[in-house]
């Protein structure tokens, strides 16, 4: 059973950052290119639960460990994501640099480094915001889990528009992460349901689907634009029904369940499907693509758009996504292979605070 928890979780976060990837590579495309493809309707289909997934399934095994010493608590929770986002936040600067010192000059350059470290910058606002969740996480534990819920989910209602990042994301996406972790024992007997039954389990991935689509796909009206969620209303407004309050929270939890569901399912699958190993190790290794995609995600994007080989927007975004996806697995191979490069996705012992030797479990590894 252990096992096999293990596997739909890692197959899970696997689609999870596949979804992650594939918008980010989209849209970018897009916005060079000045023009929508194809592509832009799968990203719009995922859009009300690409990151609601992301975070239920990273809350999932918090319950196993949120009693530790303080200590050891900080130090997996918090310090292991705060080493990665200062260490690629200082990569990532290495090339946008350039770009910001043409446009602000040296001073800018400096500004916009010390200011990520109060707005998280780019694609890195995710590593950012969860020691964050894990810690207040930590300090409600002993409040009734349905009263937080309802407190967060109330908060995801809101048309909260700041601007700034860290107070809209937190406002839009704690519920969820807050879910994985209080709900965790149902989600798994859920799971572990579905995964005996999976006729029913289809069934009910194409009712989901099909209220998806029309939710997403059916402008809202254009009275109820102030209630829009944050990143619609930040794009002038626009979106279906899928951005209005209590749809876009429902909407959210269902699409993360959907994606638990087919995980789920496609653990029924031989341990050696190309399929079920491809997302197991993605999912396994997601932080080594998160962090890592956006230079040959990036790189693909500029050589495809000038090349002028492939004019298809849509067929550029698939390329895209996948050099964002197979980039990072080949630079993670080259550091095993190599011996060199391992402080890019393992911490080095002088940035562990709680070194006492722990005890390794099959959810511990998940974890």
């Amino acid at each position: 059973m252990e096992k096999q928890r293990v596997d739909w979780v890692d197959i899970a976060k696997g689609m999870c950052i596949i979804f992650v990837v594939m918008m980010h590579s989209t849209l970018g495309v897009e916005k060079a290119a000045g023009v929508e493809g194809w592509m832009h309707y799968v990203v719009s289909f995922a859009k009300p639960f690409r990151m609601p997934d992301f975070f239920l399934i990273s809350g999932l095994f918090l319950g196993l460990v949120i009693d530790r010493p303080w200590r050891r608590y900080l130090d997996r929770k918090v310090v292991h994501f705060l080493y990665f986002y200062i260490l690629w936040l200082t990569i990532q600067f290495v090339f946008k640099a350039p770009g910001i010192a043409a446009e602000q000059g040296a001073h800018g350059v400096v500004s916009a480094y010390l200011l990520s470290f109060v707005e998280p910058f780019g694609t890195l606002w995710f590593i950012y915001i969860l020691p964050v969740f894990f810690l207040v996480t930590r300090f409600v534990r002993r409040v009734p889990a349905w009263l937080v819920f309802c407190l967060l989910a109330l908060l995801e209602i809101l048309p909260i528009h700041t601007g700034w990042v860290m107070i809209d994301e937190f406002c839009g996406r704690f519920v969820y992460f807050f879910a994985g972790y209080a709900f965790a024992p149902v989600i798994f007997r859920a799971a572990d349901w579905l995964r005996q039954r999976p006729v029913l389990g289809l069934a009910g991935l194409a009712v989901w689907a099909l209220a998806e689509y029309v939710l997403v796909f059916t402008p809202a009206p254009a009275a109820l634009a102030w209630l829009l969620t944050p990143e619609a209303f930040m794009a002038g407004g626009r979106g279906g029904w899928s951005e209005l309050p209590l749809i876009s929270l429902f909407l959210g939890l269902a699409g993360a369940f959907a994606i638990v569901a087919t995980s789920a399912l496609l653990s029924r699958l031989a341990e050696a499907n190309p399929l079920h190993r491809a997302l197991s190790w993605l999912g396994a290794h997601s932080i080594v693509v998160y962090l890592a995609f956006f230079l040959p995600m990036a790189v693909a994007r500029t050589v495809l758009l000038k090349s002028g080989v492939i004019t298809d927007i849509g067929t550029i975004s698939v390329l895209t996504t996948a050099a964002g996806i197979i980039g990072p697995v080949i630079l993670y191979a080259l550091v095993q292979w190599s011996g060199y490069g391992h402080f890019l996705f393992r911490r080095p012992t002088w940035a562990i605070i709680d070194r006492a030797p722990q005890k390794k479990t099959a959810a511990v590894a998940a974890e």
